[in-house]
């Protein structure tokens, strides 16, 4: 898909590419490593019996089917840029039987909404929009008034060890990287609660609440194992792109190396921080 294709365009060529192909092969993986934030975004939005819930860039659709259990006689919508990943969502569905979820390719900046949700969620799914004004706006415009709305997003790289320890183990050994816009579209662009706060008043939601959490993450079962997961991952994903197998190999031994000193019995972990972010809309 060309970069000029429309909204999002870099994000869903990205998210329908092997950046995609990653989560969905690790979909088990990534609600497990995410399991306390989701449980944490899932309390607060306070999901009901009979409630209709809209979840933004579901992806494999781990949440979406932990909101249809809650949800109950309810139904929930999960919605993604990424073909591939909504694929593993719909046989998860199948596998575990939740009639009450389905999946839409579609983009939450733009797609025709009329009000018909009780809730919105979102598990790191909010953070790449082009134009985040324009889509709030439209999120807004999926719920009923008075609809809820909560999500996690990741406060600052330096704050997340899951980013910032692979990023400077691996910078040494590729090209310098351009230095990165703090608002661009990626995981970093809601790391400023007043920018969470100012979106989302914008767009005529109310009672914001944005509240940290700071955690540690199980990255993997040894120094091997998490090593080779982070080099699938976006980050450094993205700093490997165009690097030889030798650096490949280098990066991730590189990895291997750090991860030794950070081993536990309960296997790698990384600190990790993010926003709880709640409110209602207008």
């Amino acid at each position: 898909m060309p970069s000029d294709a429309g909204p999002n365009a870099a994000q869903a060529e990205a998210w329908n590419g092997d950046q995609g192909r990653h989560w969905a092969d690790n979909a088990e993986r990534q609600d497990r490593l995410f399991a306390e934030f989701a449980s944490l975004m899932l309390g607060a939005a306070g999901i009901g019996d009979g409630d209709a819930v809209l979840d933004i860039g579901c992806g494999a659709g781990g949440t979406t089917l932990a909101a249809a259990r809650q949800a109950g006689s309810g139904r929930v919508l999960g919605i993604d840029l990424s073909a591939v990943m909504l694929a593993e969502a719909a046989r998860r569905a199948e596998r575990t039987g939740t009639a009450n979820a389905r999946f839409e390719q579609a983009d939450a900046q733009v797609r025709s909404f009329a009000g018909e949700f009780d809730v919105a969620v979102s598990r790191f799914g909010v953070m790449f929009f082009d134009d985040p004004a324009a889509a709030w706006a439209n999120i807004a415009r999926a719920l009923r008034p008075g609809g809820r709305l909560a999500f996690c997003c990741w406060q600052d790289a330096e704050a997340n060890e899951f980013f910032s320890v692979p990023r400077t183990v691996v910078a040494p050994l590729v090209p310098p990287l351009a230095p990165a816009e703090p608002e661009a579209p990626g995981p970093m662009s809601l790391a400023s609660p007043d920018r969470v706060r100012s979106l989302l008043g914008g767009a005529g939601f109310t009672g914001i609440d944005v509240s940290p959490v700071t955690t540690t993450l199980r990255m993997g079962e040894n120094p091997r194992d998490a090593a080779e997961y982070l080099t699938g991952m976006g980050p450094v994903r993205g700093m490997l792109a165009d690097a030889s197998p030798a650096t490949r190999t280098a990066a991730t031994a590189a990895l291997r190396d750090v991860f030794a000193s950070r081993a536990t019995a309960d296997g790698v972990r990384l600190g990790a921080a993010i926003w709880v972010v709640t409110a209602r809309r207008g």
